[in-house]
């Protein structure tokens, strides 16, 4: 209870996150034998799994929600066995903390606003005809590995880089794959504009 509460969640997470599945043990047995609620325990593994994680391994946030489900389902003590692998899963996983780019994303859109959908990615259905929406847009599906190079964010921060994966796990394959389509994206871009293709 008290401070003992967070300190040693805090320490569980912590070592979960710095990969040492031995301390995460100690700390889960710890708050598992003093009554610590398991719902506690899997919600801060899912949020680690997607936080910590995340594309390094996409299995991560599957596992812990697969835990929290078999816990729903059998409870305790044999609650304990889903609860321990996902903390193992997880504490041996790769680990990459992209998914937190959003909150650069969000810092951007409060510091210099909102920007408008370009008219090409614009819904066609209703305004087509009468303001162009949707004109000039290009169907990647269409086109060579189901990819080209079209302006998907508002001008004022087009050519921005929000995303960065690592080399970590399985996203190191995501940072090949994406280094590719930018350089594809570069390469294809003749002039830099506002509603049809390209800079990426």
């Amino acid at each position: 209870s008290g401070d003992e509460h967070y300190d040693t969640i805090s320490a569980f997470i912590k070592s979960v996150r710095g990969s040492d599945p031995d301390a995460a043990l100690y700390w889960l047995a710890k708050m598992l034998a003093a009554g610590e609620d398991p719902r506690f325990i899997l919600r801060r593994l899912i949020i680690l799994a997607g936080e910590d994680v995340g594309l390094a391994d996409p299995q991560g946030i599957q596992v812990a929600t697969a835990a929290a489900y078999a816990y729903e389902y059998i409870g305790m003590p044999e609650g304990i066995f889903p609860i321990t692998e996902a903390t193992l899963y997880l504490a041996t996983a790769p680990k990459s903390n992209t998914t937190c780019s959003y909150y650069e994303v969000l810092k951007t859109i409060q510091e210099e606003g909102a920007g408008t959908v370009p008219t090409h990615l614009m819904d066609s259905n209703r305004d087509a005809a009468g303001l162009g929406h949707g004109k000039g847009y290009k169907y990647p599906h269409d086109f060579p590995n189901h990819y080209v190079p079209q302006q998907y964010l508002p001008s004022h921060v087009q050519g921005k880089v929000f995303y960065k994966p690592t080399n970590q796990g399985y996203e190191a394959h995501i940072t090949e794959h994406l280094a590719a389509l930018r350089s594809m994206a570069q390469t294809q871009n003749k002039t830099p504009s506002t509603h049809k293709i390209d800079k990426k």
